[in-house]
């Protein structure tokens, strides 16, 4: 695991013991500080030797060094985030514990990588190709891997991290070498004053490097624009400018044309040869439930894009097909599916699901053919039985999964065993 002399001694409370949170316990004690955990799920609370588990609700916080807390837990509504606040304890996350243990690392790089929608994909594609140059590489954050778990890489090595806005929020001195943002669309403004906070919160993985560090910004809407248009020179402007996807079976669509021109200026950056990053650009698999192809039965074929839980994400999915059967809903983001509207000529028929279902399917019922069935197992069925040869059945929710699943590879999991019961 990564950890760092800078922490013995210190007193560190850990709020939320998922896979981040219990990996920073973990780090900590190894460290030798002191710790203090907790979550409010009793079987998370276990497995722990050497830290004091105590509801932080009933503790002193003044006397600690820092909050440490998962990215889930909303610092504008916490109360706990509000007593550290009012203790002056600063309330950090374990990317910034990485970045406090990074003098202590063999020589790197770091590239992180931020966005509304597409850092799954551009963080496992930057680290591929890192990896088919030759380069030491590690891959963490958003993406379900804790920083912290991992050893640490030989000297030359890349951390490729993706970062959540909420990650970046609970950050201060991660200076990457190269820093991405591939978009700003409205998203998570549950946790933010407006739109523009929440765009704010991404441009600060900008504002904590140093004006000789690579900048890689998409321009293909406005806020992202405008964030490139405060970094002068250093920002490299990234569209799909024009490139030829034919060879990269893993990476179609606009959106992936725009993820695929992100990774190759960041390749650049890191000095990877042009060849190795051809090379790996066509022998890139894609990501689990990210337009994953799961299955071709009598000639329909059944994609997984579970994890897109916005409309912005699931529109480019919808542009990639001229014939889709699309099941769509979940828990809402917003109140409307505006970016798909432009790509509704595609679909043949939407299926409705979830807590979103009947107002997805008023908002649709005036473009496309629509059933509301509510689960994902009879859209399953029904989409089955209605597809035809050379058509596609997409699982792109533009919702959230927590309404009837534990989170979206849960729901993709769960449609891959639907899709394989028909076989």
């Amino acid at each position: 695991m990564i950890t760092a002399r800078a922490w013995a001694g210190k007193r560190y409370a850990v709020l939320g013991l998922a896979r981040s949170g219990a990996a920073t316990v973990r780090a900590l004690l190894a460290a030798g500080a002191e710790v203090v955990a907790w979550d409010g799920d009793a079987t998370k609370r276990e497995g722990f030797d050497g830290a004091r588990i105590a509801d932080l609700d009933t503790v002193d916080l003044s006397s600690f060094d820092a909050l440490v807390v998962s990215p889930g837990i909303p610092l504008n509504t916490h109360p706990l985030a509000a007593k550290a606040r009012m203790a002056r304890v600063p309330i950090i996350g374990d990317i910034e514990l990485f970045a406090q243990a990074r003098p202590e690392l063999p020589r790197h790089k770091v590239v992180g990588i931020t966005g509304t929608n597409g850092k799954s994909t551009t963080t496992a594609l930057i680290r591929h190709i890192c990896e088919t140059g030759g380069l030491p590489v590690l891959m963490g954050g958003n993406i379900g891997l804790p920083i912290l778990a991992q050893e640490s890489l030989r000297e030359g090595g890349v951390y490729v991290l993706e970062l959540s806005s909420y990650q970046i929020d609970l950050t201060q001195t991660l200076n990457c070498e190269v820093a991405v943002l591939l978009n700003v669309t409205p998203d998570h403004l549950d946790r933010y004053d407006g739109f523009e906070a929440y765009a704010t919160s991404k441009a600060r993985l900008f504002a904590m490097q140093s004006a000789r560090q690579v900048a890689v910004v998409g321009t293909g809407e406005e806020a992202s624009a405008r964030i490139a248009a405060t970094l002068g020179k250093r920002a490299i402007r990234i569209g799909d400018n024009g490139l030829d996807q034919s060879g990269w079976p893993a990476l179609q669509g606009p959106h992936n044309a725009q993820n695929a021109a992100a990774a190759i200026a960041t390749a650049r950056a890191l000095g990877i040869a042009e060849d190795a990053i051809e090379q790996a650009l066509a022998s890139f698999t894609g990501l689990p439930h990210r337009m994953e192809r799961v299955a071709t039965l009598g000639g329909v074929t059944w994609y997984d894009d579970s994890k897109a839980t916005n409309p912005e994400s699931t529109a480019p999915a919808l542009a990639a097909f001229p014939r889709v059967h699309w099941i769509v809903g979940g828990r809402a983001k917003g109140d409307d599916l505006d970016a798909c509207l432009p790509h509704l000529s595609h679909v043949a028929r939407a299926y409705t699901i979830g807590e979103a279902g009947p107002r997805f399917a008023d908002v649709l019922r005036l473009h496309v053919p629509v059933a509301e069935v509510e689960t994902l197992e009879r859209a399953v069925k029904l989409a089955a039985q209605e597809a035809v040869r050379g058509e596609v059945v997409l699982l792109s929710p533009a919702a959230a999964s927590f309404d009837q699943f534990r989170d979206y590879e849960h729901r993709g999991r769960a449609f891959r065993e639907a899709v394989e019961a028909l076989a």
